[in-house]
């Protein structure tokens, strides 16, 4: 991957492939033993549920809504981005469907690669929806339950697969509060409906990198309590966030981002411990986890932030 291009542009949302330094017959390969290295890294790093790392992916969401029928991926359309800027964006030219599985064989390249329990991340439909432009269905809400309707086929196959936790990124029920709090719950229960299997919510601020100075409180997540996923997965480091927001959250068990992703500096454990203390006052049910994706870390930060991630949630534990 070139580094310095990623770093330049926002997550893309349609095809960037000139981000790759591979050719591609050889890049599959490559991704393969890129993978096999970001799972050895969690694994030395101590923890207990690991990821492949997404090291396929060009963004967390493109790598999926691309492989939809439905999506026009050779004409883009435009939607703003989380600062209000206009980018280019998948386009909805027709009924939207999966014509195969998309994740399954990568969860199955985890699952070999490792016996602890794996978790692998989908895209959510509202912010896939939020992320393209509608030029087929009569409302957003529409284009957001077919979203959903891909993503709950694409999540059962993955629990068939072998898959421990599924987790939904729906960073844009953040950013797009208004909407979220109009159709979004309702979308997950369509996304999930049926699912048998630990499911996750992730909502977050937006990378550091494009959206600093993150604030205290979300826009959207008290209302999370009547999502039917079993976590929830908030940022609380770079944020500082104020958590007697999670005594709203009802049982819902929390994954608590308490490594922060606006620098290289790797905290110490016992500053690791110390955010996951914060959370203690309003609940117990918690799953410490770094606050957003890592890919702008340098590999060795974001290997150092892990083993800390482990070793301060080990003090708060004994």
């Amino acid at each position: 991957m070139d580094r310095e291009k990623l770093r330049t542009r926002l997550p893309p949302r349609v095809r960037a492939s000139d981000l790759w330094k591979i050719d591609p017959e050889q890049l599959r390969d490559a991704q393969d033993a890129a993978t096999l290295a970001a799972i050895r890294d969690q694994e030395l790093a101590g923890l207990d549920i690991i990821t492949d790392g997404e090291i396929r992916r060009e963004s967390y969401s493109n790598y999926f809504v691309l492989a939809l029928d439905g999506i026009d991926v050779d004409n883009p359309g435009e939607a703003l981005d989380r600062n209000g800027n206009p980018m280019p964006v998948p386009r909805v030219a027709g009924p939207i469907s999966r014509r195969e599985s998309i994740l399954r064989a990568d969860a199955e390249f985890l699952r070999g690669a490792s016996d602890r329990k794996i978790k692998v991340t989908v895209p959510g439909p509202f912010t896939m929806a939020q992320q393209a432009q509608n030029d087929h269905y009569g409302s957003e809400e529409e284009v957001a339950f077919a979203f959903a309707d891909v993503v709950r086929e694409e999540v059962t196959e993955l629990f068939a697969a072998g898959v421990d936790i599924v987790q939904l990124d729906e960073p844009w029920m953040e950013s797009r509060s208004e909407q979220a709090r109009a159709y979004g719950i309702e979308t997950l229960r369509r996304a999930l409906d049926g699912v048998d299997g630990t499911t996750v919510l992730h909502i977050c601020f937006g990378y550091p990198l494009f959206v600093p100075g993150h604030k205290r409180t979300y826009r959207f997540l008290p209302e999370l309590a009547e999502a039917p996923v079993d976590q929830i997965s908030i940022e609380t480091a770079q944020a500082e966030l104020d958590l007697e927001v999670l005594e709203q959250l009802g049982d819902k068990t929390i994954v608590l981002g308490v490594i922060a992703l606006d620098s290289n500096e790797v905290e110490s454990a016992e500053t690791v411990a110390k955010r996951i203390e914060r959370a203690l006052p309003y609940t117990k049910n918690l799953v410490a986890a770094p606050d957003c994706g890592m890919k702008y870390l340098t590999r060795e930060a974001a290997l150092g932030k892990l083993q800390s991630l482990v070793a301060g949630a080990r003090q708060v534990a004994a």
